[in-house]
């Protein structure tokens, strides 16, 4: 690949009027760096739940059809009527993807910022990864350390600063423990490392006894299955060894959201000296984070009155705590790169292999334990 670049492939995103998905790599020019600006040749992007709404949306793959080339493949798939109200603002606008990714700085501008980059490995943020090369502002990247390769540094935003806020939030807002459900994922893996290292108390919630083996195996105390019977109950004893009253949800749709509230309120009142029949004066919160179940949150209200659910994003919640905060954060995951935070991916694949049908089947299950890395440089 010439170190002077003047177009590079790029996966869209096309929702039409008509109802249809459509998914393609279009070549896009490669412009000069502006004076503070960099030219990365990606080299490692992962294909993470966040990307995953942006790349196939609210299409039903099961209607997914392959077309074009091996080498300029096309997907298209029907976006049921129902789903095609909320996706007004996108409608036949082609979009780029992949929210973060890694790479080598091949241009650079006249500044002494940009040129310091040149030949660099660095991480970056910012939309458009699954492409080829991507220019970006020198202050945006992030330098990788030594001997560290794209794919090393490919995670080092999204799951990373996510397990981290976390944890922040849970100091900020006064609480001592956490849970987390979907612990298993690659984050959830992070987030236990971040734990066990500050001392912190982490009750896991899994789906299932391999799971739970994973995180037991890396050191995890507190891991319940919610398909056991004795779910609620194991669930009610963690929460009163840990004190844990906060709660990162990744499921959204269904009761879990519910039931961790309940444990908690059971758990507080194991403890409570005066009985209130507004329920315990213990603040119960639960954010949720992502959507694995897309359907509706069910509430069974027994859990007094002191609780709250709420909406959690890492982007709000780096604003909100600042460059400095923000800074300091990334600090660390450049200092954990490759111990507590190591991503483990299954597959790697190139452009063309992102639009095959087989592969789309497999990344779009969120299956824990699966993780697809994209090299956009690699062949297709």
């Amino acid at each position: 690949m010439s170190e002077n670049p003047q177009t590079g492939l790029q996966l869209r995103s096309l929702i039409k009027k008509s109802g249809e998905l459509e998914l393609s790599l279009v070549p896009v020019p490669v412009g000069e760096p502006g004076a503070d600006e960099v030219v990365v040749r990606v080299e490692a992007t992962p294909i993470n739940p966040s990307d995953l709404g942006l790349l196939l949306g609210p299409a039903d793959m099961r209607t997914a059809k392959a077309s074009g080339t091996a080498t300029n493949p096309v997907i298209t798939a029907s976006v049921p009527p129902g789903a095609m109200r909320a996706m007004a603002p996108r409608l036949d606008e082609s979009m780029p993807v992949g929210n973060e990714g890694a790479g080598v700085v091949v241009k650079a501008g006249s500044s002494e910022a940009a040129q310091a980059l040149l030949g660099k490995t660095v991480a970056m943020i910012g939309g458009a990864m699954y492409s080829q090369f991507r220019t970006m502002k020198a202050s945006d990247c992030l330098v990788l350390p030594p001997g560290a390769t794209p794919a090393d540094g490919a995670s080092c935003f999204v799951n990373p600063l996510t397990s981290l806020g976390m944890v922040e939030t849970m100091r900020r807002e006064g609480h001592t423990a956490l849970v987390h459900t979907a612990a298993a994922s690659n984050l959830g893996q992070m987030l236990n490392k971040i734990c066990i290292k500050d001392g912190i108390g982490l009750v896991n919630i899994v789906r299932n006894a391999e799971q739970a083996k994973l995180l037991r195996d890396i050191g995890a105390k507190y891991v319940c299955d919610s398909t056991s019977p004795t779910f609620m109950d194991d669930l009610t004893n963690a929460l009163v060894e840990t004190g844990a009253t906060l709660a990162f949800d990744a499921i959204g749709g269904g009761k879990l959201a519910g039931q961790i509230l309940t444990c908690m309120e059971i758990a507080a009142n194991k403890n409570a000296k005066v009985y209130s029949r507004y329920g315990s004066s213990v603040h119960k919160q639960v954010y949720m984070y992502g959507m694995l179940d897309p359907g509706p949150t069910e509430l069974n209200r027994s859990f007094g009155m002191a609780w709250g659910i709420g909406g959690w994003l890492l982007f709000p919640f780096l604003q909100k705590i600042g460059p400095e905060g923000a800074a300091r954060l990334r600090a660390r995951v450049v200092a954990e790169l490759k111990t507590t935070f190591a991503s483990h991916y299954t597959r790697v694949i190139s452009l063309q292999e992102t639009l095959q049908l087989p592969n789309i089947a497999a990344y779009a299950k969120r299956a824990t334990g699966e993780k697809f890395l994209i090299n956009p440089n690699k062949a297709g």
